[in-house]
């Protein structure tokens, strides 16, 4: 469990940012996004199963995971589209096949139809990509910022493991939850947890939904069926928008898919990896 580390850095306008790659670096490149509260430490077994073939690309986005968290620091969705965008350019990709999670969707949606970002294929799971979005705790937190701030430490990580666990459908394993936990633990990962969601705003999906019929490289949906955080309706909906899209729908999985059913979603990510030219 102690073996996820990103051992690069990158210094983006929104805070330094840690990135890591496995796999051979012959093989096709393969960036994967996570979402929020997350990091990439979803993606761990994911990852380590398609560096079997593939060069993969990992990174915790600014204030989430390894990666810098601080006062005033810019963590919305147009802000990680554009760190996004500027990472690919540093790691030299022209058009890799992209796999974003949740508000990665949104982040790697953005950064292809806004910022110009090539990609050889999109594998979109359980992204934060349609109105409307941002649950009644989201409205909660943003109404009163700093007093959710200001909890004792222990009641904010009983709200943060409560928060997290929700995200699963069969429920996490304490030490998994614990990794998830972990990097809001501190004062400073405190502050950025309620930063993030503070800074959540619909706004930045508004932006690009309508441009969605206007995405033309392969595209596959995955879905947790069990998904109570974004509801399986929205899956049919968003494929419907992309000319061409596919859709896998995960059964057993909550809106966590990739560690709710990590080897259902690998099977269905090499399928869509392997069938395209």
């Amino acid at each position: 469990m102690n073996d996820w580390q990103l051992n690069e850095s990158f210094r983006s306008a929104s805070g330094t940012v840690r990135w890591g790659r496995l796999g051979p670096e012959g093989g096709e490149s393969v960036v994967l996004l996570h979402g929020t509260p997350f990091s990439s430490f979803v993606w761990r077994e994911i990852a380590q199963a398609l560096a079997q073939r593939y060069h993969v690309y990992v990174w915790d986005m600014p204030g989430y995971g390894s990666s810098e968290k601080c006062r005033g620091q810019d963590v919305s969705l147009a802000a990680q589209s554009e760190v996004f965008s500027q990472l690919l350019e540093h790691w030299q990709l022209s058009a890799p096949s992209v796999i974003a999670h949740d508000f990665g969707g949104a982040v790697s949606l953005r950064a292809h139809l806004l910022h110009g970002s090539s990609y050889r294929r999109l594998a979109l799971v359980d992204p934060v990509a349609l109105a409307p979005w941002g649950s009644p705790f989201f409205r909660l937190v943003t109404q009163n910022a700093k007093v959710f701030e200001r909890l004792p430490p222990s009641l904010h990580l009983a709200l943060v493991r409560e928060y997290v666990s929700s995200a699963s459908f069969p429920g996490l394993r304490p030490d998994v939850l614990e990794k998830l936990v972990g990097p809001w633990s501190s004062e400073g990962g405190q502050a950025a947890f309620y930063r993030q969601i503070t800074q959540a705003d619909q706004r930045f999906t508004d932006e690009v939904q309508p441009l969605y019929p206007q995405i033309d490289i392969p595209v596959t949906v995955c879905w947790g069926a069990e998904d109570a955080w974004i509801p399986v309706a929205k899956a049919h909906e968003l494929v419907s928008m992309i000319p061409e899209a596919r859709l896998a729908v995960i059964p057993g999985a909550g809106h966590l898919v990739p560690l709710d059913a990590p080897a259902i979603l690998t099977s269905a990510l090499l399928d869509f990896l392997r069938d395209l030219p």
